[in-house]
């Protein structure tokens, strides 16, 4: 055990750090929705599927039964109890779906996740906090989807960022206060390269979502007012961000500077950065944690090829700690998933070496490295 990691150990005792929970995208809709005690109507308007209750059935072909009617924590497998064994201070996940019985599908989008309203348990039933919801697929069902989304999570007590009823709601971060430890400050934004329309902005008197125009100097200025307005001391700042195509382990030059400078610029702690279909390299850039992209965690792709070699079906929960006093990045633990049956349950020892190799394969150029214990759970480490 090195130097620096075993300082971080050493730090990770002390009570007044903070712990988030993050994953990749949570999609509750369309296949999971149908599976669900409420079901949304299945019809749907994509190329090559009409019936949503279509992609359990392909499930099914290749791993067997999907019980239907499920309790409303059937999806979250054995996460739950890793939830507990963890016991993080806030939960956070980029929810990848419409909350809402709305039949107005957004005509052009070949996609569209739907989840019936009262459905939205399965997200009380893991204590999630904080939803982002600027990303692609939140207007899937049009703005009164969009509208109805907003007001279900209210009402469920979760927190929902990076859309809102006009512009100002969407910019505005979730607050969330830590007691005896600090507050965590979470900003969502969602990027163009990430598949949303640019016409899904958020306006002075539309709804939307905190639709980023480009990665300029002057949307780092816009972010950097943002935050100093709100960051105060023992201030955790997440910036969840949807960003970049669905394949591939690349990380392009901009996404990298944009990161670096919403931290060296902008106040930014933690980068929380999704839409990859599989998990991308992690880096610590001056002791904050950059995820570039977080993968899935849950959808209802079970049984549809094409992408294999990426193994979409794993994913990780990603448990950072962090010194609020300065932001700065403690340790990240980090316990392999896989989707199977419409769940999410822990991954074999083969898949946690999976994971593990594919990430320290894409470490090069941010030095970090993964190593894997005993149990099938990951830990990083950084110079």
């Amino acid at each position: 055990m090195n130097q620096t990691r075993q300082g971080n150990v050493q730090q990770a005792k002390r009570s007044d750090l903070i712990t988030l929970f993050l994953c990749g995208d949570v999609t509750t809709g369309r296949g999971i929705d149908q599976i669900l005690a409420h079901p949304s109507d299945p019809t749907i308007h994509e190329p090559y599927m009409k019936d949503a209750r279509g992609y359990v059935e392909i499930g099914e072909r290749v791993n067997g039964p999907i019980p239907r009617s499920v309790a409303p924590d059937y999806i979250w497998g054995d996460t739950l109890d890793e939830l507990e064994r963890s016991a993080p201070d806030l939960r956070i996940i980029n929810l990848e779906t419409s909350v809402t019985k709305s039949d107005d599908y957004w005509e052009g989008k070949q996609i569209h996740y739907r989840m019936h309203p009262e459905n939205a348990d399965c997200i009380t039933a893991a204590k999630i906090d904080v939803c982002s919801l600027a990303n692609n697929h939140v207007l899937d069902w049009g703005y009164i989807g969009l509208e109805e989304t907003l007001e279900t999570l209210r009402k469920a007590k979760i927190r929902g960022v990076g859309a809102g009823m006009n512009l100002i709601e969407a910019e505005a971060p979730a607050i969330v206060e830590v007691l005896g430890k600090g507050r965590v400050i979470v900003f969502a934004v969602g990027s163009p390269t990430g598949g949303m329309p640019l016409n899904w902005a958020a306006s002075e008197k539309r709804s939307g979502i905190n639709l980023l125009r480009d990665f300029s100097d002057d949307t780092i200025q816009d972010l950097r007012k943002k935050v100093r307005e709100v960051k105060q001391k023992r201030d955790i700042v997440v910036v969840s961000i949807h960003w970049g195509g669905n394949w591939g382990y690349d990380v392009p030059q901009k996404e990298i500077d944009f990161a670096h400078q919403l931290i060296d610029k902008a106040g930014a702690d933690m980068i929380y950065g999704h839409s990859s279909h599989h998990v991308k390299r992690i880096e610590v850039y001056q002791d904050k944690l950059i995820l570039y992209g977080c993968g899935d965690f849950l959808n209802d792709y079970e049984g549809i090829g094409g992408y294999e070699h990426y193994r979409s079906d794993l994913g990780l929960m990603y448990f950072a700690t962090v010194d609020p006093l300065a932001g700065r990045l403690v340790q990240l633990q980090m316990t392999p998933t896989q989707i199977r049956h419409f769940k999410v349950n822990r991954a074999s020892r083969d898949d946690a070496l999976w994971l593990t190799h594919a990430l320290n394969r894409e470490r090069r150029k941010f030095g970090t490295r993964v190593k894997v214990d005993e149990d099938n759970r990951l830990a990083l480490f950084w110079p």
